[in-house]
């Protein structure tokens, strides 16, 4: 059965082998000669007509994908009025930039920003920190409708540009309307994307940089012209503001990286008749406008972050003493006084924030392991105050009496010291016996006074070497001044690990000398000074330091990196990456029981079971093309296969570098982190549909490229199914219908505008490990 298009070529050819005139104006209007029309004249009209009438269809389908976009993303925005599960980070973090107080997050600042911005011009002034889940927006004098339509709007424009994606990489009209629909009508991308919430921003700039990247790979045979300059250029932009949202927009730098990777190895061939000259103006262009101008945009983002956030805020105990000190009104540095010799001090490691602690009981001869210790006076540390936790300052050539001469001098940095313990009238000391727990750590002990100035007395020196080890003749203060206790003799740093010692040390923490004076972890501080009488009580207001932006932003990235590592608690509703190929897990982002109502993230679930379907089967189809073709069989014609491993594969690598790093993260993980996956799994059943369905694109892949053998006029392949387009018009239907139906199904979840009876949300547990909060009885 011929389609329309086909008929009416025919009709166009039988027509065209008539003699037609056409009647051509000269100077003289009674000068009217007649003129043959070429014979393949109204084929090409038709031809044009056929082009015209597609193109309308495409902007027809793409009018009505983004309308229908806007309209489930900004449905009932004003509901639930009131707090939803994350909105409690990410307000509270909007109100902390329009206050100017500092805090910490896990995520780069970009889309934070951007959502003070929006509150800012709404008129918000970060009174509110978004509590709990439940407060009440209007209570709490939130415009909180205008702050969500950010989100709102951006997710609505991820489903167009699907569609245009799709358009770009010279599919049909069908499989761009398979793809997109799979977002449009996705329930997890909606939940996500009509929230205060980040990930709407992250989708935005993934799709947009996919779509760059495409448009700019289509102009890779005009190279260094001003759309390939431009489009070059946005494609940098888009991946640079996908990984200034979230740290997992790096995957979408992979995935677009191997692609250029690839192609610069095909540009390296010497049959491509490039000079090395002219390879490197490519490689240069790519690794500017796809590296350093990205990082350059991060870096801006972070630039802002600091200049905005210069008050002390909750983020404060993160960062290290010296990053305190640049902020104003910081209670740390505000209450921190010069440190002198003979100070009765506590002393904190600022990793266990367990004091130096000392007591009367001895080391157990033998370890229970069998190892011997010295049997000295135990050296511990204890994480509440104790009188036992006080240790006098004294200078490293102290001689009873006090030196006269030390007296109301500062501590300064690189000073050697002793430190006396004031309860037991003994001094620290460290010496080469295996520490209870860590056969290479070196043992802490004591001595008494007459040993510490006689022949203990090397063993009983210690160097103070502060974090910021820039001047050496630094005084240290109290709570503002981070440094590493060096034992002169043996280089060891004091360090406290966080596993309690046995009964034996009242399950107080080791205290032992490391090895490795390299490690952050064996920085402690002077907190408090014990009976302090003098001048030194009277408190001045302190300016905030400078620091370097290099110096703060490297700080806060590794800050941010190691407290990423230790989200390793259980949470009740987090998942394995396993679980979210098949939906077997959602998230309770907010619930009215009295009403029954509730939002719970939960994708479409037909929609994403076709995606890990489609994932399965392009796969196998991959993996069969490649064996196969080793054994001479070629399953695909050269040009459905070349747009195969240029299009369709490209989306296949985007969703496995987006899903599968997953797997080998040791944090807390949940539903939301497959989104990105999603998406290019998306982009990939429509490519998949129209490979299975007829093995023919809508034309060649890149636009002034002479069109191969196997491929006729329309860029169709020669092995076009007969009824193909017939086959795939029916699954794309079958297709839509379910997921719409799918996603209307499980709206009132959600939107969370709906009350349902107990027997409602029965229906819409589909799976067992779905647990949904209602009440049982009406």
């Amino acid at each position: 059965m011929a389609s329309k298009s086909e008929k009416a070529v025919k009709k166009a050819q039988k027509l065209s082998k008539e003699p037609s005139v056409e009647l051509t104006d000269t100077k003289s209007s009674d000068n009217v000669t007649p003129k043959q029309k070429s014979p393949n004249s109204t084929e090409e009209d038709v031809s044009l007509n056929l082009k015209t009438l597609k193109a309308k269809k495409f902007k027809l389908a793409f009018v009505l994908i983004t309308v229908l976009s806007f309209i489930t993303r900004f449905w009932n925005l004003n509901l639930p009025g009131e707090v939803v599960f994350d909105e409690v980070h990410f307000g509270k973090f909007a109100s902390y930039y329009l206050q100017g107080k500092y805090f910490f997050d896990l995520h780069p600042p970009f889309a934070k920003l951007l959502l003070a911005l929006v509150a800012k011009l709404a008129g918000y002034d970060g009174h509110y920190l978004f509590d709990n889940i439940g407060d009440n927006y209007k209570d709490n004098g939130v415009p909180y409708v205008t702050i969500r339509a950010w989100p709102a709007l951006l997710s609505s424009l991820v489903p167009p540009v699907v569609f245009l994606i799709m358009k770009e990489s010279g599919y049909d009209l069908l499989a761009c309307i398979v793809s997109s629909s799979l977002v449009l009508f996705d329930n997890a991308h909606v939940t996500e994307g009509r929230l205060i919430l980040l990930d709407a921003t992250l989708l935005f700039s993934m799709v947009c940089a996919i779509y760059c990247y495409v448009r700019f790979f289509k102009l890779r045979h005009t190279p260094f012209s001003r759309p390939w300059w431009a489009w070059l250029f946005f494609t940098g932009f888009f991946l640079s503001c996908t990984i200034s949202t979230k740290y997992v927009g790096f995957f979408t730098f992979l995935s677009i990286g191997l692609s250029v990777c690839l192609e610069l190895w095909y540009l390296w061939d010497i049959k491509t008749g490039l000079t090395v000259e002219r390879f490197f103006q490519h490689f240069l262009a790519r690794f500017f406008c796809l590296i350093f101008f990205p990082f350059l945009f991060f870096l801006f983002w972070f630039y802002m972050h600091f200049n905005i956030l210069t008050i002390s805020g909750p983020g404060d105990s993160f960062m290290s003493l010296e990053f305190q000190e640049t902020l104003s009104d910081n209670p740390i540095t505000a209450n921190s006084t010069i440190l002198n010799y003979y100070d009765i001090v506590t002393i904190k490691h600022m990793g266990t924030n367990a004091f130096l602690h000392s007591h009367p009981e001895k080391y157990p001869i033998p370890y229970d392991d069998g190892r011997i210790s010295s049997g000295g006076q135990q050296v511990t540390g204890y994480q509440f105050d104790d009188e036992n936790n006080y240790w006098m300052i004294l200078p490293a050539d102290h001689y009873d009496p006090p030196i006269e001469a030390k007296l109301n001098v500062p501590v300064k940095n690189m000073d050697y010291i002793k430190l006396h313990h004031v309860g037991t009238n003994t001094d620290l000391m460290t010496h080469d016996v295996a520490s209870p727990y860590h056969p290479t750590n070196e043992e802490f002990t004591t001595v008494s006074v007459d040993e510490s100035a006689g022949k203990k007395h090397e063993y009983t020196l210690f160097q103070v070497v502060m974090s910021d080890n820039t001047d050496p003749q630094r005084p240290l203060y109290t709570k503002a001044s981070s440094f590493k206790l060096i034992h002169k003799l043996t280089h060891v740093a004091m360090w406290s690990d966080p596993k309690p010692l046995p009964d034996w040390a009242f399950k107080q923490l080791e205290i032992n000398g490391a090895k490795n004076i390299q490690t952050g972890s064996i920085f402690w501080t002077f907190d408090d000074i014990i009976g302090l009488k003098d001048s030194r009580l009277k408190k001045e207001k302190k300016i905030p330091k400078k620091l370097p932006f290099w110096k703060k932003y490297l700080e806060l990235q590794l800050t941010m990196f190691r407290q990423n590592n230790m989200l390793t608690e259980f949470h009740p509703y987090s998942s394995n990456p396993s679980d979210w190929f098949t939906l077997h897990h959602g998230i309770a982002f907010w619930a009215k029981s009295e009403e029954n109502k509730q939002i719970y993230l939960l994708g479409n679930p037909i929609g994403w079971w076709i995606i890990a379907g489609t994932v399965l089967s392009t796969t196998v189809v991959a993996a069969a093309e490649i064996l196969l073709r080793q054994r001479g069989i070629r399953t695909l014609p050269e040009t459905v296969r070349n747009h195969f491993y240029r299009s369709t594969m490209f989306f296949y690598m985007t969703y496995v570098f987006h899903y599968l790093p997953f797997f080998i993260m040791g944090r807390q993980l949940f539903l939301h982190h497959y989104l990105p996956a999603h998406l290019a799994g998306s982009l990939l059943v429509g490519a998949f549909i129209q490979l299975a369905c007829r093995k023919s694109f809508r034309s060649p892949v890149s636009a002034g490229v002479p069109i191969p053998k196997d491929v006729d006029e329309k860029g169709h392949s020669k092995c076009h199914r007969k009824y193909g387009h017939v086959i795939e018009l029916i699954c794309t239907l079958l297709l839509i219908f379910v997921v719409i139906y799918c996603f209307t199904f499980f709206a009132p979840m959600t939107y969370g505008d709906k009350s349902l009876s107990v027997d409602e949300w029965t229906r819409r547990k589909w799976l067992d490990s779905w647990v949904f909060q209602y009440q049982k009885q009406n």
